[in-house]
C-alpha cells in the first residue's frame, strides 16, 4: 500500500525547482495568501530549525523572532502557494534538527556563517 502511494506522489504531485538549503541556514519564503478575490505575496525570512520527511511529503519549519516573541512557521516543501525561497545565510551546525535553538536568545542565537 506504501510503494502505491509514494508511486502516485512522485508521479503526479509538481515538483518546483527550489534551492538546497539544511538546518541552520537563513532562508526567505514568498508565498501566496488569498483575501477574499485578490492575492498578495508574503514573505516570512528565518533560521530553519529542520527538514522532515522525504519525498513529496517533505516539510520544513522556520524559527523568526517578532520582537520578543519567537514564532515558527511549518512549509510544505511542494505547497502550491510557495512562490519562490531565497537562502540568505548558509549557516554552520552540527545537528539536522536544532530545536536548543529555540531557548537562546540574544548573542548566543547567532549561527555562524558556513564557508562554501
Amino acid at each position: 500500500m506504501e510503494s502505491l502511494i509514494k508511486y502516485v506522489q512522485d508521479e503526479f504531485v509538481e515538483r518546483k525547482d527550489l534551492p538546497q538549503f539544511s538546518a541552520g541556514d537563513t532562508i526567505t519564503v514568498y508565498y501566496e495568501i488569498k483575501e477574499g478575490q485578490k492575492t498578495r505575496t508574503q514573505f516570512f525570512r528565518g533560521v530553519v530549525i529542520q527538514k522532515r520527511g522525504s519525498g513529496s511529503s517533505q516539510t520544513f519549519t522556520i524559527r523568526k523572532m517578532s520582537g520578543t516573541v519567537g514564532v515558527e512557521r511549518i512549509f510544505p516543501l511542494n505547497l502550491p502557494a510557495i512562490q519562490k525561497i531565497e537562502v540568505n545565510k548558509r549557516g554552520k551546525v552540527r545537528r539536522a534538527r536544532i530545536y536548543y535553538f529555540r531557548e537562546l536568545t540574544g548573542k548566543k542565537a547567532r549561527i555562524k556563517e558556513a564557508k562554501r
